[in-house]
């Protein structure tokens, strides 16, 4: 379908549709299993009209896995959990089972990885505060094989189970998907801004506002690892605006009407 939000706010790339599915599309896009990439980088070519696909064996990374709902997969992190909760705060050097994983990956050629898991991405305090973190994420194993990714013009609402529709905005674009998001809102805090991973933004930071009666928009790729694998493909300054397909719908059926045809929005266009 086209949406009617795309044209007045002048999207340059195609809302993004992540769909729950058991079959795989013919042809779609999809990591080698066991091979590291960035779910985000599945997402960027949907925006640009392609179809892409992730599974249990290919999630691409283990924060992508624990994104689009496949379970807890810091559990098999290189090292343990452990090591995960040390790797996203201080770092795993000195302590015997990081020191000899980090050496293992600057073995293999992984120089940088291995300095990142040993130095640590410093995201987080502590390794105490990143337990709490990963206890406070909507940790789900969803009830299909694949996370299906293709641009919304070829979403079928009747046919395709369509848990989260992403946005790829800039700075004023997400402006006002933020006021769209809030227009018929009974209260003033219809969209949020979780600390996560850009994968857990757009995937089960949004599947959870399905089983809210008011769901709300996810704001996210306020993850600097995302946005730095993500600059060359779109730029650096997009962010993500992500909401389920009932609240995407609700904001379609707001755009008549609204702010967006009048002159404080048009004159930001100019």
């Amino acid at each position: 379908m086209e949406s009617k939000i795309a044209s007045p706010i002048r999207l340059e790339l195609e809302p993004v549709a992540l769909v729950w599915a058991d079959e795989k599309p013919e042809g779609a896009m999809e990591f080698v299993p066991g091979k590291w990439g960035c779910v985000l980088f599945l997402l960027a070519a949907a925006a640009k009209g392609k179809t892409a696909v992730a599974s249990r064996e290919t999630f691409g990374c283990f924060g992508g896995g624990v994104g689009l709902g496949f379970g807890d997969q810091y559990k098999n992190f290189p090292g343990g959990e452990e090591c995960f909760c040390r790797f996203l705060s201080c770092g795993n050097a000195g302590t015997d089972p990081g020191e000899a994983v980090g050496q293992g990956m600057a073995a293999s050629g992984a120089t940088a990885m291995a300095d990142e898991f040993l130095l640590g991405e410093r995201y987080i305090k502590s390794p105490e505060l990143v337990r709490k973190f990963v206890a406070s994420l909507p940790v789900m194993d969803i009830p299909a094989r694949y996370v299906v990714m293709k641009p919304l013009r070829d979403v079928d609402f009747a046919r395709d189970n369509v848990r989260s529709i992403t946005f790829l905005v800039n700075p004023d674009q997400l402006s006002a998907l933020v006021v769209l998001a809030n227009y018929d809102g009974e209260h003033n805090e219809n969209v949020i801004i979780p600390f996560a991973a850009g994968c857990q933004s757009v995937g089960i930071c949004t599947f959870r506002e399905n089983e809210r009666e008011q769901p709300r928009a996810v704001v996210g790729l306020v993850d600097l690892s995302a946005r730095k694998n993500l600059r060359r493909q779109l730029g650096k300054d997009v962010l993500s605006l992500s909401v389920t397909a009932k609240m995407f719908q609700r904001m379609e059926g707001n755009v008549e009407g609204s702010f967006l045809e009048r002159e404080t929005w048009k004159s930001l266009l100019e």
